[in-house]
């Protein structure tokens, strides 16, 4: 078995990258599943067992573990204040939508969690939201891959426009981030 190979490395990374929530690794999985270097149904399911004990996780802290967790989120009271009204509004659907948002989805099953919403309902609706979030995301990137591979190739030629690229996405995100959690 070789240990520096994509296909030995990329499945421990699509698990540890999924546990946290990320939308990049289930991206470059459909990419590299494209390409060749990984499969895509082992790659998405990895993902989504990942991505739905990662929530489990984030939930059972919030539950069980609250004294301990709530120092860390001092700086985010507005953000768990946003999540909370995402989930009061949408309710089980906020389990399916904090998935695709990007700053909140770390906060929404703590959330719940802290508002005594049913673990075993939770887990139930986490496991579903957990295959949508990962067809989504996986599959558009396997059928988008072309113009994926093609971006990269254009970036490996003008290496200049990465750091472009990073701070027009990371700058938006961040006046999303501002403008959603703004008193109003």
């Amino acid at each position: 078995m070789d240990f520096s190979s994509l296909e030995t490395w990329g499945y421990l990374a699509v698990a540890f990258f999924s546990f946290g929530g990320s939308f990049f690794i289930v991206a470059a999985a459909g990419v590299f599943s494209y390409m060749g270097h990984m499969d895509l149904g082992v790659a998405l399911a990895v993902a989504a067992v990942a991505n739905f004990m990662g929530d489990n996780f984030l939930f059972y802290l919030g539950k069980y573990q609250k004294k301990e967790v709530m120092p860390y989120f001092k700086k985010h009271k507005r953000k768990l204040a946003l999540a909370t009204l995402i989930m009061r509004k949408y309710g089980v659907l906020a389990i399916f939508i904090q998935k695709f948002i990007y700053g909140v989805k770390t906060l929404v099953p703590i959330s719940m969690a802290l508002s005594k919403y049913d673990f075993k309902k939770f887990v139930f609706f986490n496991f579903f939201a957990s295959i949508l979030f990962v067809c989504v995301i996986g599959l558009s990137a396997y059928y988008a891959s072309e113009p994926i591979i093609a971006f990269f190739e254009m970036i490996k030629q003008r290496p200049w426009l990465a750091p472009m690229f990073a701070v027009v996405i990371l700058g938006g995100l961040w006046f999303l981030m501002v403008r959603m959690t703004r008193r109003k």
